[in-house]
């Protein structure tokens, strides 16, 4: 997952990508998501510069995260060719479960996890909705 705008829109924050190739400057990759999906680009080593510290320093890095999961939030706008919800604990807030289930393409490909009784909460907070 890229965590830059590199290219808006196509290259974004939260792109999801394919890894091709690593090099020592630059990461090879396809993406996944977007009006632009299945092209291939070049990724470069950015330089981060940190501002809660002291003193000052500069790294060069590589903008993108490994994600074999995705927070609920992530995934708004986003259609998932699979997807698996953990319903273990209870929904951060009212609407997760909603957006959370709906960002799968096909009933056959969502898979949920639930406790013993199958059920889990839809939390709702009334003093928000006042």
């Amino acid at each position: 997952m890229l965590l830059r705008n590199l290219d808006p829109p196509k290259l974004c924050n939260g792109s999801r990508l394919i890894v091709k190739a690593l090099h020592a400057h630059i990461i090879e990759a396809t993406i996944l998501t977007g009006p632009v999906e299945g092209e291939h680009v070049l990724i470069p080593r950015i330089p981060l510069i940190p501002t809660d510290l002291p003193f000052s320093f500069q790294r060069l890095q590589f903008p993108l995260r490994l994600a074999f999961a995705i927070t609920i939030n992530k995934t708004q706008g986003q259609s998932l060719r699979v997807t698996g919800l953990d319903l273990t604990d209870e929904c951060f807030s009212h609407g997760q479960l909603y957006v959370g289930m709906s960002r799968a393409k096909d009933t056959s490909t969502l898979f949920i996890i639930a406790d013993e009784q199958k059920e889990t909460k839809n939390i709702v907070y009334s003093q928000v909705l006042k």
